[in-house]
């Protein structure tokens, strides 16, 4: 077994062939369509079960009618070999209570504001969301790479919707064929600049070549 307090990189993880996972903005994801409320929560008890036994707590969010996990070693700031082997125990649990994953339905959202104050506002956002940890990132509004180019009309809050690698090129085809408009594809696949019939702009995240 690897170090469990090294970092996997990305080629790492795909190398250990997990089918029902899925690198997310912040982890690797899995969804379990359990058809019923009182299967989703067997299978909750057993994940809970698991990670006391193996000190190493996922994120885990049970409704109806599916289980949504998410797996991250938060003391490195990333995937080790602690999330690797937890989530095989996970599937192996699905797979005996005849659960399906559905790796490609899973979604990130990401607030993003584009403003070049953030010691200064990050505070007020803090305060106004309860102080709970939230996905929101404070991006220079002309800043290289990552941010989203001037729109018409003016906008300061983007979405960054993340998505697994293998269904960013199908979510953008489902949102150009519902009336979405490519604004760029130029740091793709890593992410593609989309806008409303209005305008308004979000991206199409996927954690390639990131």
């Amino acid at each position: 077994m690897a170090d469990p307090t090294l970092k996997l990189s990305p080629s790492e993880i795909a190398q250990e062939g997990l089918a029902d996972w899925r690198r997310m903005l912040t982890g690797i994801g899995a969804r379990f369509n359990t058809r019923d409320f009182a299967t989703g929560l067997a299978l909750v008890q057993r994940i809970g079960e698991a990670a006391e036994e193996a000190n190493h707590h996922p994120d885990v969010t049970l409704t109806y009618p599916q289980v949504r996990v998410m797996l991250s070693s938060h003391d490195v700031g990333g995937i080790t070999s602690r999330d690797i082997e937890l989530a095989r125990r996970i599937s192996a649990f699905a797979d005996e209570a005849g659960i399906a994953a559905d790796p490609l339905q899973q979604t990130e959202i990401e607030l993003c504001l584009d403003t070049g104050s953030e010691e200064k506002l990050a505070p007020f956002y803090a305060a106004l969301l309860g102080d709970q940890p939230a996905p929101m990132w404070f991006q220079e509004p002309d800043g290289e790479g990552t941010a989203l180019p001037e729109a018409v009309p003016p906008q300061r809050w983007h979405l960054d919707v993340w998505v697994p690698v293998d269904e960013a090129e199908e979510r953008v085809r489902r949102v150009l064929e519902a009336g979405g408009h490519l604004v760029s594809d130029a740091e793709a696949p890593s992410y593609w600049v989309l806008e409303d019939a209005d305008g308004n702009r979000s991206c199409i995240c996927s954690a390639a070549a990131r």
